[in-house]
C-alpha cells in the first residue's frame, strides 16, 4: 500500500507542482518504476480499488496505471505465466467495467491493453475467440455494453496495427484478420441491438449514438461488409440508422466518416480486383459496381440534407456531405457518365457545394477530384469514340460550363485583398485553392475546347469603356487564361487576344501608373498571360511600347517582378523584328539601363538582360548594335570602375551603407556583363560580324577585370564569384581574344586563390580556361605550372580525411572538376610530366570518395575513373601502335604507388550511408583498375604492377574492415569471389577496348562488368544495417 500511495503522489507531483526540479524529480522516479515488476501488481491495484482517492485529480492517477499495463504488456506480456495472464486479463475486464462511464481516453486506454494482452497470449489457441468469451459476461452486467463497445472499437486497430512488436510464433499473427473477422455477424448484430435499445439516461442518447458509430467505422475499416452483397447492404438496418445520424448534427460528422470509409473501401477494393483470377473477378465487379449505385440512390436524401444546411450555412455539414458525395462519385465515375436521375443530382449538388460563399475555399476544394475525374472520363470516352460519348459530352457539357463559372467566381479574392492598401499577395486559402485547381481547368479546356473556353473567359461586358472594370474579375480570368496555355497552344488554332493588350493599354494610359495593392496581383496575372501567349500577341503587335511600359512598371514590384521578367524575355523572344523598331528599342533600353535601380533577383536580372541582348545582337547596323550594348552596361561599367578606384573606394569605405551598395552594384555589374556575353553567342549564325561587339566589349572589360584581380578586393566572395562567372562567359564566348592573356589569366587565378582558398569560384573559371584552351601544347608548362600552384594549396594539401572533404565540399568538387578536365584536355604528353602531381591528386580523390556529402564524393570518383580511362587507353595505346612510352610509365608509376589506397577507399565507399549511390562508379573504378592490372601482365612494366598488385591491395583492403562490420567468416570469402569478379570484368574491359579502340567508354557492358556491378550492389544491400 506505502509503494501505491508512493506512485498516486508522484503523478500528482508531476502534474501539479510548481516546482520543475520537484517535476523532474517525479518523473525520474516514475520512469524506474514502470521498469520494476512490481509495477504489474501496483498498476492492476490501482484500477480496481478506491484506496488512492485522496490523490485523486481527474482520474490521473489510474490513467497512469493503464498506460503503465499497456507499456509492460507490449514489452513483457511473453514473460509472464498463464495464471499471471488470466488475472490480469479478469482484472482489466473488472476495470473496464468500473470506468464505462468515467472518463473514455481512461476507458480506451484499459481496453488497448486488455486487446494488446491477449494478442500477446500465445497460450492461447484462438485469443479473439477468448476475448470475446469474456465480453459476454461483461454485456449481462450493468453499463457494461459501454466498454464492450469500447473493445470493439480498439480490437481491430489492434489486430490491423503494423507497427507493434509481437512476441508470439511464428506465423501465428497472420490468422487474426479472419478470426477477427469470423466475428463479423456477432458484432454486427450486438450493434444493432444497441442502436434500437431506448434511452436511459446513464448515458446521453447522442453519446451512444457516436459510441455505436466509432465501433462501426472500426469494423468497416477491418473489413466487415467485404462479402455482403449491395442489396443486403442496402436493406441492413445498421446501414439506416446510419443515413439518420446524418441528419443529428451530434453524430453527423461521425456518420459521414463511415458513409466515406464503405467507399473508400471499395476504391481500394477496385485496386485489388486485378490481381485475382478472371472468376473471381467477375463478382467482385458485380460488387463493386454495386456499392456505389446503393450509395447513389441516397442521393436524394443527402441533397435534402444539404438544402437544409445551405439554408442555415451550416459550412461543418455542407462540407462533410461534398466530401462524401465526391467520394461516391470518384468510387465509380461510370455510373455518373450514364446521367441516370440519381446522377444527375449528385451532380447539381457537388455544383452547388462549389458555388457556396464559405468563409474559406476548403468546400469547393473537396470537390475538385471529383470533377477532374469526371472531366478525364469524359474526354477520353470521345478520344476512344466509345459509344453515347456525343450524348455524354451533350450532357454534360453545361454542367462544366456552370462549373466554370463557379470556379471563377470562387477562385477570386476576397475585400480584404481588395484595396490599395491591402495585403499584397493572395491569402495562402486561396493561392493553394488555385494551385490545386489547375489540373480541373486544364480537364475543363480540353473537354469544352480551347474555343469555348476562351470565349467564357471574355464573355461579358466588363471590358466596356464606358464600364469600371472589374479588376477582380478580370484577375481571376487573366490567371485561369494562364493555366490553360498548354492545352490552347497546342490546339494550333491562333485566337484574338486583342482584349489582353486593351487591359494592358487601359493601366499604362493612366498618369505616371504603378502597380500597388491588389494591382500588382492584377498586374502579375496579365503579365503571365503576356508571356505564355508571347507567340500570339507578338503576331499582331505593330508598336510594342504599351506591353514595354507595362512590363517596365511591374519590375518595379518585388511581387510581379518575375512575371514581368518572364514577360519581357519571351517577348524579345518571339517578336525580335518588332523590338527592332526605334521607339521599341527606346523602351528597351530604358528598361535595361534602369535594372540599377529595380534591384531584380539575380536569375530576373539575367532573364531582362538576356533578352535585350538577344535583340540588339540580331540589329543588321554594327555600330548601332555596338553603341547600344555599350550603353546597355554603361551602370555596370560604372559602378566596377569606381570600385576599383582606390582613391574613391578608400572615401567611400567611412560610409558602410554607400560602399555596400557600390559593392553590391558592382556584383550585379560583373553579372549583367557575364550575362551579355553569354547571349552574344546566339546569334552569330546570322550576325557574322557579332565578332566586332565582342571585341568593343572586352575593351573595356578586360582593363577593368585585371585591375580588380590585382586588387584586395577579390578578398570579398560575391565580388571574385561575379567577376570569375563575367570571363568564364567571356572566354566561352571567344576564346580566341584571349590566347594572347592566357599567362596573365591563370596567374591571377592561381595566385589569387592561394590568397583567398575558400573561393574555389578561381578553380572553377581554370577549369573553363583549361577546356578552352588545354589542346595549346605551346602552353602546356602552363598548365602544369597552375595545377601546381592549386594541388599544393594547404586547403587542397589538407584533405588528408572524409571528415575534412565533408567540411570543404565545393573545393574538393571544383578541384577534383578541374583535375578531370586536365586530364582530357591537355595532351598526354603533358600530362605525363607531372607524374607527382597527379598521384597527389588521385590519393586526395581516393580519400574524398568515402564522404558522407554524396556531390564531393562522386567529383571525386568520377575524377579517379577518368584517370584509369586514360590509362588503360595509354597502356593500349603503347602495345598496339608503338607509341610514346612515357605516359604508360607515369600511369603505372603512380597506379603502383596508390592502388592501395584506390581499393581500400573505395571499398570502405561501399559501406557509406549512402553506398548504393556510388555502386556504379566503384563498380566502374575497380573494373578499369582490374584491366589496367591485367594488361600490363603483358608489358615491359610488369614487374612494377601486375595481377598480383590488386589481389594484395585487395587483400589487404578487406583485412583492415573492422569486424562489426562483416558478418563471421566474410572476409575469408569475400576475396575469392571479389577478384573472380574483377578478372572477368576486366577481361571484358581490355577486349573492348582492343576491339573498338578509344571510341567509346565500355565499362559495365560486357557480362564481367554487369556482374560485378551486380555483386557490388549485393553486398550494399545486405550491409545496410550493419555496423550502425
Amino acid at each position: 500500500m506505502e509503494l501505491q500511495n508512493q506512485v498516486a503522489q508522484a503523478v500528482h507531483v508531476l502534474n501539479h507542482d510548481a516546482q520543475s526540479c520537484n517535476r523532474v524529480s517525479a518523473n525520474q522516479w516514475l520512469v524506474q518504476f514502470q521498469q520494476t515488476d512490481a509495477a504489474w501488481e501496483i498498476a492492476t491495484s490501482i484500477l480496481t480499488s478506491d484506496h488512492h482517492k485522496q490523490y485523486l485529480s481527474d482520474f490521473e492517477v489510474e490513467f497512469f496505471a493503464a498506460q503503465v499495463l499497456k507499456r509492460k504488456i507490449q514489452n513483457e506480456a511473453h514473460c509472464l505465466q498463464l495464471e499471471a495472464k488470466e488475472s490480469l486479463v479478469n482484472a482489466l475486464l473488472v476495470a473496464a467495467k468500473k470506468f464505462s462511464l468515467g472518463p473514455p481516453q481512461l476507458l480506451t486506454q484499459i481496453c488497448l491493453a486488455l486487446s494488446t494482452l491477449i494478442l500477446h497470449a500465445v497460450d492461447y489457441n484462438k485469443p479473439i475467440e477468448k476475448l470475446f468469451y469474456s465480453l459476454q459476461n461483461l454485456r449481462g452486467q450493468n453499463d457494461g455494453n459501454i466498454a464492450v463497445l469500447e473493445m470493439l472499437r480498439v480490437l481491430p486497430e489492434v489486430v490491423e496495427d503494423e507497427c507493434a512488436t509481437y512476441n508470439i510464433k511464428s506465423g501465428q499473427r497472420a490468422d487474426y484478420g479472419p478470426e477477427l473477422l469470423s466475428h463479423t455477424s456477432s458484432v454486427l448484430e450486438f450493434l444493432l441491438q444497441q442502436s434500437n435499445e431506448s434511452f436511459d439516461g446513464v448515458i446521453q442518447s447522442h453519446d451512444r449514438t457516436r459510441k455505436i458509430l466509432r465501433c462501426l467505422l472500426s469494423w468497416i475499416r477491418a473489413g466487415c461488409f467485404s462479402e455482403m452483397l449491395p442489396g443486403s447492404l442496402l436493406s441492413h438496418p445498421l446501414l439506416n440508422f446510419v443515413f439518420n445520424s446524418v441528419q443529428n448534427l451530434s453524430s453527423f460528422d461521425l456518420a459521414i466518416e463511415v458513409l466515406i470509409e464503405l467507399v473508400s473501401r471499395h476504391e481500394v477494393c477496385i485496386r485489388v480486383a486485378f490481381s485475382f483470377t478472371w472468376s473471381m473477378v467477375d463478382f467482385l465487379f458485380t460488387f463493386l459496381q454495386g456499392l456505389p449505385q446503393v450509395l447513389l440512390l441516397k442521393v436524394g436524401f443527402l441533397k435534402d440534407v444539404l438544402l437544409r444546411a445551405f439554408t442555415t450555412r451550416d459550412e461543418k455539414v455542407i462540407s462533410g456531405l461534398a466530401c462524401l458525395m465526391s467520394e461516391i462519385g470518384q468510387a465509380a465515375p461510370s455510373l455518373i457518365t450514364e446521367a441516370r436521375p440519381e446522377a444527375l443530382v449528385l451532380v447539381d449538388a457537388l455544383l452547388s457545394c462549389v458555388s457556396f460563399p464559405s468563409q474559406d475555399w476548403d468546400i469547393a476544394d473537396s470537390t475538385l477530384q471529383f470533377w477532374c475525374s469526371l472531366a478525364s472520363n469524359i474526354v477520353r470516352m470521345e478520344e476512344e469514340m466509345t459509344e453515347n460519348s456525343k450524348h455524354v459530352k451533350d450532357v454534360f457539357s453545361p454542367v462544366f460550363l456552370a462549373l466554370l463559372d463557379a470556379l471563377l467566381m470562387r477562385s477570386q479574392v476576397d475585400d480584404s485583398t481588395y484595396g490599395e492598401t491591402a495585403a499584397r499577395d493572395l491569402p495562402d486559402g486561396l493561392a493553394q485553392f488555385r494551385l490545386n485547381l489547375v489540373e480541373l481547368l486544364v480537364d475543363i479546356c480540353q473537354l469544352l475546347k480551347p474555343a469555348v473556353f476562351l470565349q467564357k473567359i471574355f464573355f461579358g461586358g466588363w471590358l466596356s469603356s464606358n464600364a469600371q472594370i472589374p479588376w477582380k474579375e478580370v484577375e481571376t480570368r487573366m490567371s485561369a487564361l494562364n493555366v490553360v496555355a498548354d492545352v490552347v497552344l497546342q490546339e494550333g488554332q491562333t485566337f484574338d487576344l486583342s482584349m489582353v493588350l486593351h487591359l494592358v493599354t487601359i493601366l499604362c494610359d493612366r498618369a505616371s501608373y504603378e502597380p500597388k495593392g491588389f494591382m500588382c496581383i492584377v498586374h502579375r496575372s496579365l503579365a503571365d498571360v503576356i508571356g505564355s501567349y508571347s507567340k500570339w500577341i507578338s503576331s499582331y503587335v505593330t508598336n510594342a511600347r504599351p506591353l514595354l511600359l507595362f512590363i517596365a512598371a511591374g519590375m518595379s514590384e518585388p511581387l510581379c517582378s518575375h512575371a514581368c521578367a518572364t514577360a519581357f524575355r519571351k517577348l524579345c523572344e518571339d517578336s525580335t523584328t518588332v523590338m527592332h523598331n526605334p521607339a521599341s528599342l527606346e523602351m528597351l533600353m530604358w528598361i535595361g539601363e534602369g535594372l540599377e535601380k529595380k534591384h531584380l533577383p539575380l536569375e530576373d536580372e539575367e532573364d531582362v538582360i538576356g533578352a535585350a541582348t538577344l535583340v540588339l545582337g540580331y540589329l543588321p547596323n554594327t555600330e548601332l548594335r555596338n553603341n547600344l550594348l555599350l550603353k546597355l552596361l554603361s551602370p555596370s561599367f560604372e559602378s566596377i570602375r569606381k570600385l576599383i578606384d582606390r582613391d574613391h573606394v578608400l572615401s567611400l569605405r567611412q560610409q558602410p551603407a554607400a560602399y555596400t551598395h557600390l559593392v553590391n552594384s558592382s556584383v550585379r555589374g560583373f553579372y549583367r556583363i557575364g550575362t551579355i556575353f553569354g547571349h552574344l553567342v546566339t546569334p552569330l549564325s546570322t550576325c557574322p560580324d557579332i565578332d566586332n561587339s565582342i571585341i568593343a566589349i572586352l575593351e573595356t572589360f578586360w582593363p577593368m577585370l585585371e585591375k580588380f584581380f590585382q586588387s584586395d578586393l577579390i578578398e570579398n566572395s560575391s565580388l571574385s564569384m561575379s567577376a570569375c562567372r563575367a570571363l568564364s562567359q567571356a572566354i566561352k564566348s571567344s576564346g580566341h581574344h584571349f590566347v594572347p592573356l592566357l599567362p596573365k589569366i591563370l596567374d591571377y587565378l592561381s595566385t589569387n586563390f592561394t590568397s583567398f582558398q575558400t573561393h574555389e569560384c578561381y578553380i572553377k573559371t581554370a577549369c573553363i580556361v583549361i577546356e578552352e584552351f588545354g589542346n595549346k601544347e605551346e602552353y602546356g608548362n602552363l598548365f602544369v605550372s597552375t595545377l601546381e600552384r592549386f594541388t599544393h594549396a594547404s586547403s587542397v594539401m589538407a584533405i588528408n580525411s572524409s571528415y575534412v572533404c565533408d567540411q570543404e565540399p565545393d573545393l574538393v568538387e571544383a578541384y577534383c572538376s578541374f583535375t578531370s578536365v586536365f586530364l582530357c584536355s591537355c595532351s598526354k604528353e603533358v600530362v605525363a610530366s607531372c607524374g607527382p602531381l597527379v598521384e597527389v591528386s588521385l590519393q586526395k580523390a581516393a580519400i574524398c570518395c568515402t564522404a558522407m556529402h554524396r556531390g564531393a564524393a562522386l567529383a571525386a570518383m568520377s575524377y579517379m575513373s577518368c584517370f584509369l580511362e586514360f590509362g588503360v587507353s595509354s597502356l593500349v595505346e603503347s602495345v598496339t601502335c608503338n607509341a610514346d612510352t612515357s605516359v604508360p610509365l607515369m600511369v603505372v608509376q603512380v597506379i603502383s604507388h596508390s592502388g592501395e589506397g584506390i581499393v581500400s577507399n573505395v571499398v570502405y565507399a561501399l559501406l557509406g550511408v549512402s553506398a548504393m549511390s556510388r555502386v556504379h562508379k566503384s563498380a566502374t573504378i575497380l573494373q578499369q583498375l582490374a584491366a589496367l592490372c591485367s594488361f600490363s601482365e603483358k608489358t615491359k612494366w610488369k614487374s612494377v604492377l601486375c595481377w598480383d598488385s590488386l589481389h594484395g591491395w585487395l587483400h589487404s583492403a578487406v583485412r583492415s574492415i573492422p569486424g562489426e562490420y562483416l558478418r563471421q567468416g566474410e572476409a575469408e570469402s569475400m576475396g575469392p569471389v571479389w577478384i573472380k569478379a574483377l578478372a572477368d570484368a576486366a577481361f571484358d574491359y581490355v577486349e573492348s577496348r582492343r576491339s573498338d579502340g578509344d571510341k567509346t567508354h565500355k565499362h559495365m557492358r560486357g557480362k564481367g562488368g554487369r556482374m560485378l556491378k551486380s555483386l557490388f550492389r549485393h553486398f550494399v544491400d545486405s550491409h545496410r544495417n550493419i555496423g550502425t
